[in-house]
């Protein structure tokens, strides 16, 4: 029997099932026979990388996937003769955009919302509320996205958020006293970690909330992938390092690969009654304080999670 946990319910669920798969597994792999016809799906960024991966595999299984695009000629391009998607405008920086897309969305319900986009490395920018650019985009923009298609999520009797995050959440858990880089001193991996550790404390609070309503949230590192756009705003020196540390640990993997555990996530039947947990390698990951795999105490804390979730609110007006 496991032990009870120090930080609650997430740490007591945060375990390795074993599920059988592993970090060469595909998303189609993951998916297997899974039908999901009648499945109403959202997946942001899904028209490049393991987006566009995540988007072929809902779709193919029979999901009806809408893909939000900032840039609506390239998704167009992208999903050219995929059936059952549809492209439609948002922008995770531009709070009206958000709020005109699930206004557009409508009354229908929605089964599987994939919050995939970001962006990685940014230079140090704000927007005209003062949340850096990461932060905006990778959190809080997301955040608002789905506070606005909760009545939907709702009306599925049975939804699946799934948060993209990233092994470099590792870097910085959320520092609430300076999260916009105003008074310390601006490092674009540090920013990286932090939104990527509030997709994690995200999807903690998330499913605490609302499971009672039949909505389970999961956050999960998809692997290191050198064939997307993540890295675009790396220096060829900056990325150079960043290839040779990872092919040192053997962690690359294929898009076919990187976007498996989003698909393990969003599809299978082994995480029924589970949620609030961290996923890599289509399987919940273990805790740890260091290392080059799991999950960070911090990133799961319920208590953190709930300041998060409060301090994210006062974004939504």
């Amino acid at each position: 029997m496991r032990s009870a946990a120090p930080y609650g319910d997430a740490m007591y669920a945060q375990h390795p099932l074993p599920s059988g798969f592993g970090a060469k597994t595909t998303a189609r792999e993951a998916i297997g026979a899974r039908r999901l016809d009648g499945t109403r799906a959202i997946v942001t960024g899904g028209y490049a990388g393991i987006g566009l991966e995540t988007t072929r595999v809902l779709a193919a299984a029979g999901a009806h996937v809408i893909v939000p695009a900032r840039d609506i000629a390239k998704a167009t391009a992208a999903l050219s003769g995929l059936a059952n998607v549809t492209i439609d405008e948002l922008d995770l920086g531009e709070p009206a955009t958000i709020d005109a897309f699930a206004a557009r969305f409508g009354e229908g319900p929605l089964h599987l919302l994939v919050n995939n986009a970001g962006i990685m490395a940014a230079p140090l920018s704000r927007d005209a509320r003062g949340l850096e650019s990461q932060l905006a985009v990778n959190h809080v923009g997301h955040f608002r996205l789905f506070a606005r298609l909760l009545p939907a999520l709702r009306r599925a009797n049975g939804a699946r958020v799934v948060a993209l995050s990233s092994r470099g959440h590792v870097r910085s858990a959320f520092d609430f006293e300076d999260p916009n880089f105003e008074r310390r001193p601006y490092d674009k991996m540090v920013a990286y970690g932090q939104s990527k550790t509030a997709n994690v404390l995200f999807a903690v609070e998330a499913d605490r909330r609302y499971q009672p309503e039949g909505i389970r949230a999961f956050s999960l590192h998809p692997g290191a992938i050198l064939e997307t756009d993540l890295a675009r705003n790396y220096d060829p020196e900056e990325l150079k390092l960043v290839v040779e540390r990872a092919r040192r640990i053997g962690s690359f993997k294929t898009v076919e690969q990187g976007a498996a555990t989003t698909i393990w996530c969003a599809t299978s039947s082994q995480l029924a009654g589970l949620g609030g947990v961290y996923c890599e390698n289509c399987d919940i990951a273990p805790v740890k304080t260091e290392g080059d795999d799991g999950v960070r105490p911090f990133a799961i804390d319920p208590a953190i999670a709930q300041r998060l979730w409060a301090w994210s609110e006062r974004w939504l007006s």
